[in-house]
C-alpha cells in the first residue's frame, strides 16, 4: 500500500475530513489533499508530525522507496530556499548604489559621485536610476517575506523577476555609460543566474 493509501485509511479511521486533518497537522488542505492523491509528498517534519498524530511509526506510513523521494525532495526544496535566499540579498544589496560614489557626473566631469550627489546628468535620467534601484530593492523584501509563506511559485516568480530587473540595470546603466554601476548589476546578475542555473543542473 502506498503512502496516499494509508494516510487515507488513517484519516478515515479517526472519521477526519481533509480540513481538520489539516488543520491538526498544521498544513494546508490542499497539501492534505495533495498527499491523498499521490500528487506529492509531505516533508520529513511533516512525516514525523503525522506519525506522531496517528501514533505509527515513519516506516508503517511510508517505504524506502517513497522516504527517498521525500529526502530527495526536502533537499530540492532546502537549496531553492538558499540560493532564494542569496538572490533576495544580492537584491537588497543594491541599495549601495544609491551611497557609493559608482556614478559619473556628466561627461564633462571626471568626478564619480553617489546617485543623490548626481547634478549635470538630466533629472529624468536620474530619476530612471533611483526607481530601478528602487524597485530591485523592493523585490529582494518582498522575496524574504514570501519566504516565511513557503509559496514555490511566487517564489519563483520572484527570481525571475529578479533576474529580469537585474538585467534591466545593466542595460540600463552600460546605455547611459554608468560602467560602474553596470559593473556591480552585471556581477550581481552573473551570481544569481550561476547560482540558479546549478540548482536546476543538480535537480
Amino acid at each position: 500500500m502506498e503512502f496516499s493509501e494509508k494516510l487515507q485509511e488513517l484519516r478515515k479511521s479517526r472519521s477526519m475530513t481533509q480540513e481538520e486533518l489539516a488543520e491538526s497537522l498544521f498544513v494546508s488542505r490542499t497539501a492534505v489533499s495533495k498527499w491523498e492523491s499521490g500528487r506529492g509528498y509531505p516533508s520529513i517534519d511533516s512525516l514525523k508530525e503525522i506519525s506522531r498524530f496517528f501514533s505509527v511509526t515513519i516506516d508503517d506510513l511510508i517505504c524506502s522507496d517513497e522516504m527517498i523521494t521525500v529526502a530527495e525532495n526536502d533537499k530540492k526544496e532546502f537549496a531553492s530556499k538558499y540560493i532564494s535566499l542569496i538572490c533576495n540579498a544580492l537584491d537588497i544589496l543594491l541599495a549601495i548604489l544609491l551611497f557609493i560614489p559608482a556614478f559619473g557626473n556628466g561627461p564633462a566631469s571626471p568626478e564619480t559621485v553617489s546617485l543623490f550627489g548626481l547634478s549635470r546628468i538630466a533629472p529624468w535620467l536620474k530619476t530612471v536610476f533611483v526607481v530601478i534601484i528602487s524597485i530591485t530593492i523592493l523585490n529582494g523584501i518582498c522575496g524574504a517575506i514570501i519566504a516565511h509563506f513557503n509559496k514555490s511559485v511566487w517564489n519563483r516568480h520572484r527570481l525571475v523577476t529578479g533576474v529580469v530587473l537585474s538585467i534591466l540595470s545593466v542595460t540600463v546603466f552600460i546605455a547611459t555609460r554608468q560602467p560602474y554601476a553596470g559593473i556591480i548589476c552585471f556581477a550581481f546578475l552573473v551570481i544569481k543566474v550561476f547560482l540558479i542555473a546549478k540548482v536546476k543542473q543538480q535537480y
